[in-house]
């Protein structure tokens, strides 16, 4: 059974119909991955108005882990729905907020008592995670990665590595915040090995607290387990474990930034686990809604008591429909081992990726954890030099056949993949299937171009 179809054109006649409509209404700064518009979605299928079905390989950037539209989940939204709306948590409360606090207390790493706090967005979580490391420590300092993502709100723009499309031209920028060497393990300097280059990147982060800022005044360290639209670039346990030891040493916070990382994506419920090290804050946001917007903040009971009462919510924050769409999640994940179909669907993508490694001399490298997976297109192995180009090629020839894929990374020459841990083998296989076609026809293509202007 075929599940994508061949697409004649992109976009269809309806959904031409609908970007010339969105062109003349929504702002161009509003980005769009395929020219499509969507009427219905279930599992890994998304079927367009236009009759086109697509197999799904991006999950809304990583909000669809346990797929689109699940039985469970529209449940819990139905009966929500019937009950009450909102009543906002701040004015009437609802079980389903302390209900949904107290699981993701006990799943969170580490044994000690925890609260959370929960809001609608990641970069509303990461903000608010900022505000209470402050409030905590008495200090202003925020320290984040080179590469690293954490939204488009102010202070984590500023936080946000990426200058264009991110930062340029939206200046000035919130104070007090430094940007940390995080290790690209594929870019490394030739001659250093991968426990020397990662012992050379700890050492660069403790010459950071010398010549840029003293530790004195920083409240704490936001890292992503796993760089999402940096690249899916996964740095060496003992890197990890080394920021954190740092942290400890300086009284500095550690917080985890499980946004894309989160809920079974790695094969845990939260990636920082396969590090062995428990963060002193969380934030959480994207498949834990299953699309229905919601996020949170995680951490030690004493830290997320700094605030005092009305310092900290909002007017739609952990919102009756939200609450209930993750806790139809949790459930999911559990009871259809969601972790270790992610660790499952990471081992048959990474192997496939090893076939088109050997095959296509334009992969220069392929990474990931659990089904966090990704391949970096480049111009030539031997440079290293990327190739953007070459990459919306191959997303392009993948959506003429039906799969959707996303790139990543500060030279765009990613593709990353964040298919729903809940797609069946065929699915997955015929989109891999897919994605290997599209990978040949844009190499072909990209090399006619390259003779047309030479």
């Amino acid at each position: 059974m075929n599940y994508a179809n061949i697409v004649t054109s992109l976009p269809g006649k309806k959904s031409e119909r609908l970007v010339e409509r969105r062109e003349n209404i929504v702002p161009k700064g509003v980005s769009y991955g395929v020219p499509a518009f969507a009427e219905t979605a279930e599992g890994a299928l998304i079927k367009d108005v236009d009759g086109n079905t697509f197999i799904d390989f991006v999950g809304a950037i990583g909000v669809m882990n346990v797929g689109h539209g699940h039985p469970k989940v529209k449940q819990a939204l139905h009966q929500q729905v019937d009950q009450f709306i909102h009543t906002g948590f701040n004015v009437m409360m609802y079980e389903s907020y302390i209900e949904l606090a107290e699981r993701l207390a006990r799943l969170a790493p580490g044994e000690h008592d925890k609260k959370v706090l929960l809001q609608n967005s990641g970069a509303e979580a990461v903000e608010n995670a900022v505000k209470i490391a402050r409030k905590y420590t008495k200090r202003q300092g925020i320290i984040s990665f080179s590469r690293g993502y954490h939204g488009r709100t102010l202070m984590t723009m500023t936080m946000t590595s990426k200058v264009k499309p991110y930062k340029f031209e939206f200046g000035p920028f919130a104070p007090e915040v430094y940007r940390a060497p995080f290790p690209y393990m594929y870019r490394r300097p030739e001659g250093l090995t991968e426990e020397q280059y990662e012992d050379f990147v700890l050492q660069e982060f403790r010459n950071f607290f010398i010549s840029e800022v003293a530790p004195e005044t920083i409240a704490a360290v936001v890292m992503e387990p796993v760089q999402g639209e940096g690249g899916f670039i996964v740095p060496g346990k003992r890197f990890v474990q080394g920021v954190y030891q740092l942290c400890k040493e300086h009284g500095i916070l550690f917080i985890a930034d499980e946004i894309q990382t989160g809920f079974a994506r790695t094969g845990r419920y939260f990636a920082i686990e396969h590090f062995d090290v428990v963060p002193d804050l969380m934030t959480i946001s994207k498949s834990m809604g299953a699309g229905v917007p919601i996020s949170g903040v995680i951490g030690r009971k004493e830290i997320m008591d700094a605030a005092e009462p009305g310092e900290l919510g909002g007017t739609y924050s952990g919102s009756p429909l939200g609450c209930r769409a993750a806790l139809a999640v949790l459930d999911i994940i559990e009871e259809e081992g969601l972790n270790e179909r992610g660790e499952e669907i990471g081992t048959i993508v990474m192997n496939k990726f090893q076939e088109f490694y050997q095959k296509f001399d334009c992969i220069g490298d392929i990474r990931g954890l659990g089904a966090m997976c990704a391949m970096e297109i480049v111009k030539d192995r031997g440079t290293k030099e990327p190739s953007k180009e070459l990459t919306n090629l191959i997303i392009k020839e993948a959506n003429k056949r039906g799969l959707l894929i996303f790139s990543a990374g500060v030279y765009g020459n990613v593709i990353r993949l964040l298919m729903p841990l809940v797609i069946t083998d065929e699915q997955l296989q015929e989109g891999l299937t897919i994605l290997e076609n599209a990978i040949e026809a844009a190499v072909v293509s990209f090399k006619k171009d390259c003779l047309v202007n030479a």
